[in-house]
């Protein structure tokens, strides 16, 4: 691995995953209801900005490396995954919603790894729809973490509304990369 700043964080946001995850295991006499859910979300939305910072960091510094441009992707989806079980056990996600995102990001991925050995994989590459899935999914996750209501919003109501969509735009993204990859399957 290059070691370098943005792969740095990178690894910072793999390791902020088992935090999220054992933050509800931690005792209630030493951190309450409400304490986890914002501890958890703080730890969401910080790993979320890091996804940012690390891109951001590696095209500044011109440190983009390969081993980078394979691991980020792979932390985003540590961190999605990791808190959608979270959610899961928590329930407030429902199983079908916490499947299809997750089967997504696998399939995907598969269909991505594949597309690169046959030399197409700008065949696949990131489509609105698939940035427009991550944006809901990273705005729904920290609400249902949160799960308690902000000001007059309700973020239970909210991040239901949006974790939804976003498991609709799931399989319509995903419907699209295969549409993409399919002329290849047949040759």
């Amino acid at each position: 691995m290059p070691i370098n700043l943005p792969n740095l964080i990178t690894v910072l946001r793999i390791l902020l995953i088992p935090l999220i995850v054992g933050i509800f295991y931690v005792p209630d006499a030493w951190l309450g209801y409400e304490g986890k859910n914002i501890t958890a979300t703080a730890i969401f939305v910080f790993a979320a900005a890091t996804d940012w910072l690390d891109g951001y960091l590696a095209r500044k510094l011109d440190q983009m490396s390969a081993f980078g441009a394979f691991l980020d992707p792979v932390a985003d989806k540590l961190v999605v995954v990791g808190a959608l079980i979270v959610l899961l056990q928590l329930g407030r996600v429902e199983a079908v919603v916490a499947l299809i995102i997750i089967g997504r990001e696998i399939a995907i991925s598969a269909l991505r790894e594949w597309m690169a050995r046959v030399g197409q994989s700008k065949s696949v590459a990131v489509a609105f729809i698939g940035k427009l899935k991550t944006v809901l999914q990273m705005v729904a996750i920290p609400l249902l973490l949160y799960y308690e209501d902000l000001l007059i919003l309700n973020t239970q109501w909210l991040g239901t509304i949006l974790i939804n969509i976003a498991a609709v735009l799931t399989v319509v993204s995903m419907l699209y990369y295969l549409r993409r990859a399919m002329p290849l399957a047949k040759g």
